[in-house]
């Protein structure tokens, strides 16, 4: 048996569109905001329709043994800075536990861009009722799309990005 869940998630980011586009596809800001936990970490990018994302880490927690945690993503559509469209899976300890379908659209609004990311997730592999597997994902969501608008920010942590100016 299989588990389904859509959900979309809305961020307002006080940037305008192109910088939210470059975080998705220049490879260093991306790693900034999309990491997986835990140590021996990796990290391949390739941003074009037909390339994608692989990642992979251990992750060790309180109360259990450490999970062998990978990612592995395929760009199908990029269509201008507005909206990106890739599927992945995600796998533990060489088990696949869910694939989604993944839509991200920027648009500009007053003050910077409106992000709408939707899933459309299936979990082959889940405890119980998966309902905290659903949890799990949703809340994953909400702590990348965090790390997006932190990456974003203005600040000393943010590094000048390619063609921007800097002022001293």
């Amino acid at each position: 048996m299989v588990l389904h869940d859509t959900f979309t998630i809305s961020r307002h980011l006080d940037v305008p569109p192109e910088e939210v586009f470059a975080a998705f596809a220049d490879t260093a800001l991306r790693q900034r905001w999309f990491r997986l936990p835990g140590r021996d970490a990796w990290y391949e990018h390739d941003f074009r329709v037909g390339g994608g994302e692989a990642a992979g880490s251990t992750f060790t927690s309180l109360d259990s043994p450490p999970e062998r945690l990978e990612y592995r993503s395929r760009y199908i559509d990029i269509t201008g800075m507005h909206r990106i469209v890739y599927g992945y899976e995600s796998i533990v300890d060489d088990e696949l536990r869910w694939t989604a379908l993944t839509t991200v659209r920027l648009a500009e609004e007053p003050g910077g861009t409106r992000l709408d990311w939707t899933e459309q997730a299936t979990f082959v592999r889940y405890t119980g009722d998966g309902g905290n597997d659903l949890a799990h994902l949703r809340g994953a969501t909400v702590l990348r799309l965090n790390g997006l608008d932190a990456a974003l920010r203005p600040g000393p942590s943010r590094q000048a990005r390619p063609g921007a100016s800097r002022q001293d």
